[in-house]
């Protein structure tokens, strides 16, 4: 069973920063592109950014310059550096990722369960 747990999130000043983290656990053969999502109340889950297992990433034009996703490929952690926060990055953050379970399978989406980001102005 392939399991992805993130933390980090929380109650923060408009300005501040967070750090989300997001590891993946259980048997599978290898990780390629791990996501960071977000659903702010009433809306749709957007994709905020997504790195490649080579490390090449893509932001949301919303976020560029204030966030920086990483990954650790030993540790099969992601992490999502969160600064100059402002109200309207408030949502569930939920971490992604595409596993593939071994050798001869197909690579499937995972979701971690999300953990609440709120930003208060």
């Amino acid at each position: 069973q392939v399991r992805l747990v993130e933390s980090g999130g929380g109650l923060v000043q408009a300005g501040g920063s967070l750090r989300l983290s997001c590891a993946a656990s259980g048997n599978f053969f290898s990780i390629n592109t791990m996501s960071w999502y977000r659903q702010a109340p009433g809306k749709q889950r957007e994709l905020v950014v997504d790195i490649t297992s080579s490390g090449n990433t893509n932001y949301a034009d919303s976020v560029k310059g204030r966030f920086t996703i990483s990954r650790d490929n030993a540790k099969n952690t992601v992490y999502l550096q969160m600064n100059s926060l402002k109200p309207e990055d408030t949502g569930v953050y939920f971490c992604a990722a595409v596993i593939r379970r071994a050798t001869w399978s197909n690579a499937n989406d995972y979701w971690g369960q999300g953990t609440q980001v709120t930003v208060s102005s």
